[in-house]
């Protein structure tokens, strides 16, 4: 019988390497899985291991149209069969869809945007009439913060609605979404691994508009490599001056609240995302499940998010596999 492993599954490398490292430093051994199209025999049984969901809702963006449905049916068959994953089948869901964080999150107890989910673009004016002005609207399925738009009034939507630069959403759900105007021009990223926070780190809205991805392949534009302005920044990027940092000495009800909630979903890696509003609201409004880390906080941080990670998989691998796998 080959030896079990940690299977990683995702479907862009530009995101693994911190993790790749992080794998082979901590010496879990691992398989890297790339879910973009293939053949999935249901008769066949899974391989012995440990297996590591990091699908993101972005990956249409890349052109993997397939890979949310092809993951659900990896993830289905896997958990039929008895196999661990980590942040699996139902994990999946949170990540690929706004509605379902948003309404997992306020069912806990925990402070959203006020939001209206529209199924189908004829519908978007008439769900915004009643919104106080500026609203944003964002696409279920982002992912990079890609789709946010801000209007200053139902007029001004309008015309976008019945322009050809209309963004037609992946699942047909556009989001129309209360404006939260911060305190500080920055939103607030919880990271979590296995339960405990690693580190809070903040981004610079000002800078980085809606576009909030932390990870290094987010801040410039694959084809030329320059900096890139996002929607929304009201500053251009200037080279040196960074979008991310440690929040240090962070300290807050609402990590408590973080780490009860990831634990009721059965989420095991979670970057949650919340912004600190003029009118003294915490209100959370992203769940990443599919985390990435920022390497200038990660050089200055406690603790390391994919170090963290590394050490869980491992620990997992051998308590599921304690006859066969090193300890």
């Amino acid at each position: 019988m080959t030896a079990p492993v940690v299977y990683a599954i995702h479907e862009n490398p530009e995101w693994f390497g911190p993790f790749r490292s992080a794998l082979e430093a901590e010496g879990v051994p691992f398989v890297e899985w790339l879910l973009v199209d293939g053949v999935l025999d249901l008769d066949a049984v899974p391989p012995e291991g440990v297996f590591w969901s990091r699908i993101s809702a972005s990956s249409h963006t890349r052109g993997h149209d397939l890979t949310k449905e092809y993951t659900r049916s990896v993830l289905n068959w896997l958990e039929a069969h008895g196999r661990r994953t980590i942040n699996g089948r139902r994990v999946l869901e949170l990540e690929v869809s706004k509605v379902d964080q948003l309404t997992a999150l306020k069912a806990f107890g925990i402070d959203v945007p006020r939001t209206k989910a529209v199924i189908g673009r004829h519908n978007l004016v008439d769900a915004a009439r009643g919104f106080p002005t500026p609203f944003i609207t964002k696409h279920n399925q982002g992912g990079k913060g890609l789709s946010v738009r801000r209007f200053e009034s139902v007029a001004e939507l309008a015309d976008w609605v019945a322009s050809d630069d209309f963004d037609e959403p992946q699942d047909g759900i556009t989001l129309v979404q209360e404006y939260l105007r911060p305190a500080a021009p920055r939103i607030t990223r919880v990271e979590i691994v296995d339960g405990e926070v690693v580190y809070a780190i903040t981004a610079d809205t000002a800078r980085g508009g809606y576009q909030l991805c932390p990870a290094d392949a987010c801040e410039v534009d694959p084809a030329t490599g320059a900096l890139v302005t996002p929607p929304g920044a009201s500053i251009a990027p200037v080279e040196g001056q960074k979008l991310f940092a440690l929040r240090e000495g962070f300290d807050h009800p609402i990590l408590d609240t973080y780490r009860a909630f990831t634990e009721a979903q059965g989420i095991a890696i979670a970057g949650i995302e919340f912004i600190e509003t003029t009118d003294g609201r915490v209100v959370t409004y992203d769940v990443n499940t599919n985390t990435n880390y920022n390497t200038d906080v990660e050089a200055v941080a406690p603790l390391s998010g994919p170090r963290q990670i590394a050490r869980m998989l491992g620990r997992v691998l051998q308590e599921s596999y304690p006859a066969t796998v090193d300890a």
